[in-house]
């Protein structure tokens, strides 16, 4: 017996097996590939990412960030008391807390970062209980700017990968054209099956891509999977992997940027309810998907793994097949949670060149952005809107392209400041709050 459309739109609906685990696989296959690259990012800063001499530790991360997220969209699927909107939301590790993030890493370490997770987490779980009297201070014109500035300050990163790495002065084979060559495979696959493809082709179109690229590395000797027979077959997450220290620059930034994520999962809350049951999301439904950001950032913190958030590739996955379940969801948590506990898995990833992630991360990056630009194209550009992006905009991208300007100021100042993002967030709420609307 098919289901009913009143069905369709109920989060308790379960489908039949045979319909819910590919959808479930569907939803894993449209975030997989982001889930896991903020943790290769962050690895590279750290000094222990492509080609150091231990890849141990970024596997781990790779791994720790399919288990967390995998446990995050449970609190969100199932709930426990007030936490998590028992809503179809897929949580995953976050773009947003990049650009953040590094700076941290290489001005006072990985414990200094996990500290900050910890302590950012609980915040944004305090979040969760207020969240629903702030959503005016937070117009289109607030977080459009936000969203293109990290989408922004991350397309550096991804033409540093699609050109082979870090550009060292003298390096040999940076920017050679194998490395671009992979790239580029990489974006025309993805491309491809994302315009001329419907169903799961399309939706894993980014993840396809890179299967593309790592084959002809393959071909061509650029790729080995050395790692993979070392890699164990088991592995439970190890507490305290990189420690914990309370820096107090690494908590500020950090509960700022719990901010700016709560904002996204609002937005994504109601984008679920809107797309997939036609209807507004419930203070209650928003509060709690808060709360499991929250305390889904702060477990994950614990466990050496980095922040994560609600996923909006996913709520556009919810609009298309129509199916508001959020048990296909639980599915595809338990799918990533089993893949996070298998280190070869990781160890397979980790063998990726960097320049066919690259290749993926150009595409994903310019995505922020773009969804950044869609936003905004909801603002009245009148002299005040456009005063208030031209300078934040302008300091954000300024202070993150000459960091040396921020040299005199003490070493907490400058690791929030450098990022850019946070003083332009901070510099676009205010404004927005403080000057006067326009007749």
């Amino acid at each position: 017996m098919s289901a009913s459309k009143e069905d369709l739109k109920d989060p308790n609906y379960t489908p039949p097996l045979q319909e819910a685990v590919p959808l479930g696989i569907q939803h894993i296959l449209a975030m997989f590939v982001s889930n896991f690259t903020p943790a290769i990012i962050i690895a590279g800063a750290a000094g222990f990412g492509f080609g150091s001499a231990d890849p141990s530790n970024m596997i781990y991360m790779i791994q720790m960030a399919m288990v967390f997220s995998g446990i995050a969209t449970l609190f969100q699927t199932i709930g426990a008391g007030p936490v998590g909107a028992r809503l179809p939301i897929v949580q995953g590790t976050s773009f947003a807390f990049i650009p953040v993030m590094i700076p941290i890493v290489k001005g006072a370490g990985m414990a200094a970062l996990m500290g900050g997770i910890i302590v950012g987490g609980i915040f944004h779980f305090l979040l969760g209980t207020v969240i629903g009297k702030i959503r005016n201070w937070l117009p289109p014109l607030v977080t459009g700017t936000i969203v293109l500035l990290i989408g922004l300050a991350l397309v550096e990163v991804g033409i540093k990968y699609a050109a082979g790495g870090v550009p060292l002065i003298g390096k040999e084979g940076f920017g050679a054209m194998n490395h671009w060559g992979l790239a580029l495979v990489v974006i025309v696959v993805t491309l491809g099956l994302k315009f001329f493809t419907k169903g799961m082709l399309s939706t894993a179109a980014v993840l396809i891509g890179l299967i593309a690229g790592c084959i002809v590395a393959w071909l061509i000797g650029d790729m080995n999977f050395g790692k993979v027979a070392g890699a164990a077959w088991f592995s439970m997450p190890n507490p305290m992997h990189f420690g914990v220290e309370f820096n107090i620059a690494a908590i500020i930034a950090m509960c700022l940027m719990g901010f700016v994520s709560a904002i996204e999962t609002v937005g994504d809350v109601s984008g679920i309810t809107k797309g997939g049951a036609g209807r507004e999301a419930t203070d209650k439904e928003v509060s709690g998907a808060t709360m499991a950001d929250g305390v889904g950032s702060a477990l994950a913190g614990v466990f050496g793994a980095l922040p994560n958030t609600s996923f909006s590739q996913n709520v556009g996955l919810i609009s298309m097949t129509g199916v508001m379940s959020r048990h296909v969801v639980t599915i595809g948590a338990i799918f990533l949670i089993i893949a996070g506990l298998i280190p070869k898995v990781g160890a397979v990833i980790s063998s990726m060149p960097i320049s066919v992630l690259g290749g993926g991360v150009i595409v994903m990056f310019g995505m922020v952005a773009a969804a950044g630009v869609n936003m905004l194209s909801d603002v009245k550009w009148n002299r005040r809107n456009m005063l208030i992006f031209a300078v934040s905009v302008s300091l954000g991208l300024g202070l993150q392209l000459v960091p040396e300007a921020l040299q005199h100021l003490p070493a907490t100042a400058k690791v929030l400041m450098t990022s850019g993002l946070l003083p332009a967030a901070i510099l676009v709420i205010v404004l927005n709050m403080v000057l006067p609307e326009e007749d």
